[in-house]
């Protein structure tokens, strides 16, 4: 698809990019595009198993708080691990001041999730979506997941459809969301955000059913899950179920969660870490819509580039 040539910034607030060869593939796909990239000398740099040493990723956040001229898009490199200890240092009443309302759209996904939530604890909107090593840089450049990308990126409204076996649905909410296991790992934190009416969009890879459902039922007992008016399940992916499981599935991990809770499970969309995602703005306002076995989730109110 034709796309209007931007400007891509890009950070490694977490993991070492073990992967060299695919995120120069994605910088050159990109820039093959026309669009400009730079900071890419985050994709080498390495502390052991991270992107560099704590105070070195956080600063690549925090400099955009003092950024002049803003880029078009912030890109996160990889997941892996390492934005939770980035936590207490980001500036976030810098970041929010400056990036608010602006036409700046930070993105990533995986690991990049707990400084995004932390991030909209402050207001500041950012989208869930392709990275640059795992996603630009695949062997096999996905088309579903880049025309996804920028229709989120320029669209003010933004409409995702999928087929689902879920009930019947039509209700409204705050989308927000991410990797399951960290936004786990946020409970009882200040960077948990607290959102009333939520539309809690999840995706995990290489996590065992019984997994996701110990994280989803912490959700449930912490009170979180008593505030959202639906959840989306996205990709779970990567996980090897044996025949101790005996037919315990990810699909019984959801009839589980809508006994408990008493809220919908939308299932089917695809969202996360598969070769094929969605783009999905993350504090944006939406319409969640299943009749059917046609799932639409309508979107608005969230940063696009002009």
């Amino acid at each position: 698809m034709s796309v209007t040539p931007r400007t891509v910034h890009l950070i490694a607030p977490s993991g070492y990019c073990h992967n060299q060869e695919a995120a120069w593939l994605g910088v050159e796909r990109l820039r093959a595009q026309g669009h400009q990239v730079n900071n890419t000398d985050v994709i080498a740099r390495r502390d052991r198993r991270f992107a560099g040493a704590d105070e070195v990723r956080v600063q690549d956040l925090n400099a955009l708080a003092e950024c002049l001229t803003l880029p078009d898009i912030v890109l996160a490199v990889r997941g892996g691990y390492g934005a939770t200890r980035l936590l207490p240092r980001i500036d976030y009443a810098g970041l929010a001041a400056r990036l608010r309302d602006q036409p700046l759209v930070l993105c990533g996904h995986s690991d990049f999730t707990a400084i995004q939530l932390a991030l909209l604890c402050h207001g500041v909107k950012s989208v869930s979506g392709p990275m640059l090593a795992g996603n630009f840089g695949a062997e096999t450049l996905a088309d579903f997941t880049v025309e996804h990308f920028w229709r989120a990126l320029t669209s003010p409204e933004l409409t995702l459809e999928w087929q689902t076996d879920a009930q019947s649905v039509d209700l409204t909410g705050t989308v927000w969301g991410g990797n399951l296991a960290m936004i786990v790992s946020l409970v009882g934190a200040p960077w948990m955000p607290d959102i009333p009416d939520g539309i809690l969009v999840i995706e995990d890879v290489n996590e065992h059913p019984y997994k996701v459902e110990r994280m989803m039922l912490q959700l449930a007992q912490s009170g979180v899950l008593a505030r959202q008016k639906a959840i989306v399940a996205g990709s779970f992916t990567g996980a090897h179920l044996t025949d101790y499981d005996c037919g315990y599935d990810i699909e019984s991990v959801w009839t589980l969660i809508r006994k408990i809770t008493g809220l919908p499970v939308v299932t089917g969309l695809e969202f996360g870490h598969g070769w094929r995602t969605v783009t999905l703005p993350l504090g944006a306002q939406g319409r969640l819509l299943v009749e059917n076995g046609a799932a639409s989730l309508i979107l608005n109110d969230f940063p696009t580039l002009r």
